[in-house]
């Protein structure tokens, strides 16, 4: 988060939030050897902790669970799908078990076989034998695609809501009774997804995935639903169910369109373990880019979808800029920094290709002669304006000065030691901050020894907001790629920040009462409020010059202020900075780092 270095004042440069950012680090330090990041779940013995002590069910839980799904007002009933395709007959037979076995009784299981062997066989008929709610649909030779056996059980599907199941899947007992929870305190919901893990054939769970509350951006990149998912069955009958021709992606693209027929506000996440995936299946990366692309051409005509770098089998979307591409008002605000405010405007425009910017750089007093005379010298170069505002210190206050003066229809504040790195930061982010429902964009921040400074803001952590990924190594792609995927994020650092200037205006620019912390996230959870979604893209990519080791000397003055604005945020905010919805509650809260978070029992 952007803190005040204008004053002069080395510890006023703390990134962040000053102190509070001080704390994480040390937490960070502190836990760096204990915790890794969950990319493929960390150590299996840390996680196979985590489930024996927080999502291992005792005998009371069961009984409060199916106690409470027999008082469920909704009623929901869920049909269950699952197409076998030359299974195991062991893991099969699993997956039927596991579906027997939910404490919710109000579902049916749909079987579709296209492959399968006379072992498999033998298991189907024991399971139709002794449980009347499965079925078997199309069980010929006929079905000649996944994508047509699931359409195939979804004409016979009489439930409410539809799963689809994989055939070596396993649901844990308490599976629907968290669906069926989660619908009926959101009757809005059309479509209810929960987290992941994998299990291996000796019944060992590993590599879980804790995953962001909705977020569309990260559904563009990825199937961020993935399973379990459960669809409304009228939304899938209007949706014509799965298309045949995005056969190895059906499931990604029938996610895609449903969520654009029901809108986000009707996709619930329900943030608990409620499926055990047996096989990994990363389906067809260009067949799910395609899918991606037949949607966006009605969203957002001219809109490219291509491989991400570092994450090939993710999407990285390009949108398209207006033609003539909106004037940029570039706000800098300095005092005495003469190295680094030449390396930040050099950079800009030696190295920046947008076509249509101005520089308005903010001098808050600055009185050493170098930094006068370069001020002075920036104020004849074309492009470049040099406004004087030798008024107390409060970065709130000079940057809604300087947006008065701007003359541009997008704001991009940036700091005084940012260099910029790639030609093509500033097309990147103002292509997403011309979408009328898009507020904040942000950029990726390099520390300039390589490692990650920001990937995005995470509110709720230490009690306040923190940078996502903190120091992560260049080419990790973090976790589950979010260090090199765009998304939607609850805040983005005012150190490098895009924002329509009528947007801008409409909120009051930042709060002038938070003087140095703090001022970027209260701006982007206000943006959130008004119905603005904050976007966070990793293909703008600038340094930050800061230090990224030095530790917390600040004053009593400098603590009590700080403490006081984070006192401002919390009260402000309650619970959006204590819940944040695009960070999983189950990760850690500590640091930042998408490791898990400590084990402790909660409530069935």
């Amino acid at each position: 988060m952007k803190v005040g270095r204008l004053i002069g004042d080395a510890v006023e440069r703390l990134p962040g939030v000053g102190g509070a950012v001080a704390r994480v680090r040390f937490a960070l330090r502190k836990h760096r050897r204990a915790r890794r990041h969950l990319r493929g779940g960390g150590p299996k013995c840390r996680y196979a902790t985590w489930v024996r002590l927080v999502d291992t069910p005792t005998a009371a839980d069961q009984a409060q669970l199916r106690a409470r799904a027999q008082t469920l007002r909704s009623g929901s009933v869920f049909t269950l799908v699952m197409v076998l395709e030359a299974p195991e007959p062991d893991l099969v037979d699993r997956a039927f078990a596991s579906v027997r076995r939910q404490l919710y009784p109000a579902w049916e299981l749909c079987v579709v076989p296209r492959v399968v062997t006379a072992d498999v066989m033998a298991v189907l008929d024991r399971h139709l034998n002794e449980d009347p709610r499965i079925t078997v649909v199309a069980a010929d030779a006929g079905v000649a695609s996944g994508a047509a056996a699931r359409n195939a059980a979804l004409r016979k599907a009489t439930g409410d809501f539809v799963i689809v199941l994989g055939e070596s899947d396993v649901l844990p007992p308490h599976a629907l009774v968290w669906m069926a929870d989660a619908l009926e305190r959101h009757p809005e919901a059309r479509i209810v997804y929960a987290d992941e893990d994998r299990i291996d054939g000796s019944n060992r769970r590993h590599d879980p995935w804790f995953k962001s509350d909705f977020n569309r951006e990260l559904l563009l990149a990825h199937d961020a639903l993935s399973r379990p998912v459960a669809y409304d069955r009228g939304l899938l009958r209007r949706l014509c169910g799965w298309r045949e021709e995005f056969a190895g992606a059906e499931d990604y693209d029938l996610a895609l369109r449903a969520v654009a027929a029901a809108g986000g506000a009707a996709v619930v996440h329900v943030p608990r373990i409620l499926c055990h995936r047996g096989r990994a299946d990363a389906g067809d990366p260009a067949t799910g880019r395609r899918a991606v692309a037949d949607l966006l051409r009605i969203q957002s005509p001219g809109a490219v979808v291509e491989p991400a770098p570092e994450a090939p089998d993710c999407n990285r979307i390009r949108h398209p800029l207006p033609t003539p591409a909106p004037l940029v008002s570039i706000v800098i605000c300095t005092r005495d920094h003469e190295h680094l405010l030449r390396v930040a405007v050099d950079s800009i425009i030696d190295r920046t290709t947008y076509p249509a910017y101005e520089i308005l750089v903010v001098d808050n007093g600055s009185v050493v002669p170098g930094a006068v005379a370069h001020l002075a010298e920036l104020a004849h170069r074309p492009g470049v304006r040099v406004i004087r505002d030798d008024s107390p210190f409060n970065y709130s206050r000079l940057n809604n000065r300087a947006a008065a003066a701007a003359r541009g229809e997008m704001l991009c504040l940036l700091n005084d030691d940012i260099e910029v790195l790639t030609p093509g930061w500033l097309e990147e982010l103002v292509s997403f901050a011309v979408q009328p429902d898009v507020g904040a964009v942000g950029a990726r921040l390099w520390y300039p020894d390589g490692t990650l400074q920001h990937g995005g803001v995470i509110v709720g952590i230490l009690e306040g907001a923190a940078h996502a990924h903190p120091r992560l190594e260049r080419g990790d792609p973090g976790y589950f790629g979010r260090a090199v995927l765009q998304q939607e994020l609850s805040a983005v650092t005012a150190a490098c920040l895009v924002v329509r200037a009528e947007v801008f205006a409409e909120l009051g620019g930042l709060d002038e009462r938070l003087e140095v912390a703090f001022n970027d996230v209260d701006f982007c959870l206000r943006l959130r409020q008004a119905g603005y979604r904050n976007v966070w893209t990793p293909f703008a990519e600038l340094v930050h010059h800061e230090s990224a080791s030095r530790g917390s000397d600040d004053t009593p003055a400098k603590r009590a202020r700080e403490a006081r604005e984070l006192r401002f945020l919390r009260d402000r905010w309650g619970k959006a900075v204590r819940r944040d919805p695009f960070y999983n509650p189950n990760l850690s809260h500590e640091v930042p780092d998408f490791s898990l978070d400590a084990p402790r029992r909660r409530a069935a």
